[in-house]
């Protein structure tokens, strides 16, 4: 399917190797928390949820260079409207229950967030 038109929120995390089981923990949680409660159909539908992790690399661009002292996360999520992401955070700080713990994590962590970028390529 593809999703030219649709709203992506990303969250790029980098995060010292000592938060990494932290990180893990709480997106566990997320994983779970997401698909009890976030919409399928309508304008606040969730279409895809992807959570990766990597180790930050010395070299970015050589996937064989040797691995730093830090971790990305890597959160995406695509939504049909920004009504899906409005109703994301409106949710996550309503009911998912790790959520002050998981701004306390980032704040720890390098981050950037884009909260809601239309897509203008996607393919399949």
């Amino acid at each position: 399917m593809a999703y030219k038109g649709n709203v992506q929120l990303t969250f790029i995390i980098d995060a010292p190797n000592d938060l990494v089981a932290e990180g893990d923990r709480l997106f566990a949680t997320h994983a779970a928390w997401m698909e009890k409660t976030h919409y399928r159909e309508g304008e606040n539908a969730l279409y895809v949820y992807n959570v990766s992790k990597a180790p930050v690399l010395s070299n970015p661009m050589d996937i064989t260079s040797a691995p730093t002292n830090r971790t990305n996360f890597v959160l995406m999520e695509i939504y049909e409207s920004d009504a899906g992401v409005l109703d994301h955070y409106a949710q996550a700080q309503a009911s998912w229950e790790e959520f002050q713990n998981f701004v306390a994590w980032l704040e720890k962590c390098d981050v950037s967030i884009v909260s809601s970028a239309p897509i203008v390529h996607s393919l399949w």
